[in-house]
């Protein structure tokens, strides 16, 4: 089995029959915490977990977990990890579409075939980010088309065609 995928992390209970805040971390709330959905936990100990109600409030996704009747059970959930088998994911339909584990470890060239690094991470902020560690130390590349013209997967790396300047460190 691969390391567990993060898909969301249980907040703070709502109101007193069991519901919980989800922070979500997937980008298919409706289908990863559909009702009757088996949710694995980290710690492993605090489930697996039934989805018995899902819904919308304020913005934010409200789960009831079967067996999950009142506050003080939400409360002991508060903190705990709803996590997935990257190998239960089917993969996209999109050939643009990645997922992170498929980047990280995947050697990085130039165009010109230059020796870059690999990808050490993947950032999420108001752009996808790759971490770049090589001999040059660690570089941030904006995960788009024009910079990252291809990647492949099953081939082991990515090429990037960095504008002047993005690959002269610091």
């Amino acid at each position: 089995m691969s390391e567990p995928l993060v898909v969301g992390r249980i907040g703070r209970p709502h109101g007193i029959r069991g519901e919980i805040t989800v922070d979500v971390r997937t980008d298919e709330p409706e289908s990863r915490f559909a009702v009757g959905a088996e949710i694995r936990t980290d710690p492993a100990a605090a489930g697996p977990l039934t989805v018995e109600r899902a819904r919308w409030h304020s913005g934010r996704l409200l789960l009831r977990f079967a067996g999950v009747g009142d506050r003080d059970a939400a409360e002991a959930l508060r903190g705990v990890w709803l996590v997935v088998d990257p190998d239960d994911i089917p993969p996209s339909a999109d050939p643009d579409d990645f997922h992170d584990r498929e980047l990280i470890g995947l050697a990085v060239v130039t165009a010109d075939g230059a020796d870059v690094g690999r990808v050490a991470d993947v950032l999420h902020h108001g752009q996808d980010l790759l971490v770049v560690t090589g001999p040059a130390g660690e570089t941030l590349v904006p995960f788009v088309a024009a910079l990252v013209p291809e990647v492949d997967v099953p081939g082991g790396r990515l090429v990037i065609d960095p504008p002047p300047g993005l690959l002269d460190g610091p």
